[in-house]
């Protein structure tokens, strides 16, 4: 027994040879899956671009479409390649001047966007400070609120006699029609902005005795200000709506009665152009507002 013992423990162990781990072929792993995460990011990335770019073409094709069929069945109506030829032509020299009432497109709007710049401007500057006084305050708010509820709901239009009489002249009329317009959406938006602003920042303003100055531009200012941009905004739509209706009735240079000239010769194709004109401006100042009211949010102010 002790022999056999002896014998298996004098043996030498044989160490077990162990073999190197295949290696992996990692690019026939990876290509597989590689190729499809491709093809599915790439369709991730086209879908939000058709879906932002599809709708408004297919909108606009749809219109056109419309507009041909009422042209092809109204000889009244020019068809949509007729007015692109007569939109050639017109903006071929847009800033042509041949007398006071015969001037290119170019100039008419022109004259027209310095109109609303200035009527807007001085509602800006009257609408926005008042609407911080009657938001902080709450006599100026019972005095102003009749105010504004009976004279908002009038139409702008209406102002246009009581400019006349007293400017006695048609362009200060008109610059007067779009400042008493304008204003309302400033005044509105900035008050709400300011009644908004949470109670405890007011109660910290106490506690720390902030000076008036110090409360506007540190606490209500940053607050109210999204409130104040959406007021402008709305502001801007009105205004540019009014004009077109102001000049028409007012005469002289503009886009509004570039429209009603157009309308005296029956050249329908250039008041097409004109309404298109007139909303692609439009649309063009309400989205750069937008873009501005979208940077300045509260959080972003804040920061």
């Amino acid at each position: 027994m002790s022999a056999v013992l002896d014998k298996v423990l004098n043996t030498p162990v044989e160490p077990v040879s162990e073999s190197p781990p295949k290696k992996m072929d990692t690019k026939k792993t990876l290509a597989a899956p590689a190729s499809a995460s491709n093809t599915r990011g790439s369709k991730l990335s086209l879908k939000p671009f058709f879906l932002a770019v599809l709708p408004p073409i297919l909108g606009l094709a749809l219109l056109v479409l419309v507009w041909q069929i009422v042209a092809a069945k109204s000889s009244g109506i020019p068809s949509p390649m007729v007015t692109f030829q007569e939109a050639v032509k017109l903006f071929s020299d847009p800033f042509y001047q041949k007398g006071p009432n015969d001037q290119g497109i170019g100039w008419n709007l022109w004259s027209s966007l310095k109109r609303v710049a200035m009527g807007f401007g001085m509602a800006a500057a009257v609408g926005i400070p008042l609407g911080f006084m009657i938001g902080r305050f709450k006599f100026l708010a019972a005095m102003f609120n009749p105010i504004v509820s009976l004279l908002k709901p009038v139409s702008p239009l209406a102002w246009l006699p009581i400019g006349l009489l007293v400017f006695k002249a048609a362009n200060p009329a008109a610059i007067w029609a779009i400042f008493i317009c304008s204003i309302w959406p400033m005044i509105i938006n900035t008050a709400v902005g300011v009644q908004r602003v949470p109670q405890d920042y007011m109660n910290v303003a106490k506690v720390l005795n902030l000076s008036e100055w110090k409360i506007l531009t540190k606490i209500l200012f940053p607050s109210v200000l999204p409130y104040m941009l959406t007021g402008v905004r709305l502001a801007i739509g009105t205004a540019w709506l009014v004009i077109v209706a102001a000049e028409m009735l007012t005469g002289g240079v503009g886009i509004g009665f570039w429209v009603w000239d157009e309308w005296n010769n029956l050249n329908v194709p250039h008041i097409i152009i004109a309404i298109v004109v007139i909303g692609v401006v439009g649309l063009l100042l309400e989205q750069a507002l937008v873009a501005i009211a979208k940077a300045f949010t509260y959080e972003d102010v804040r920061n």
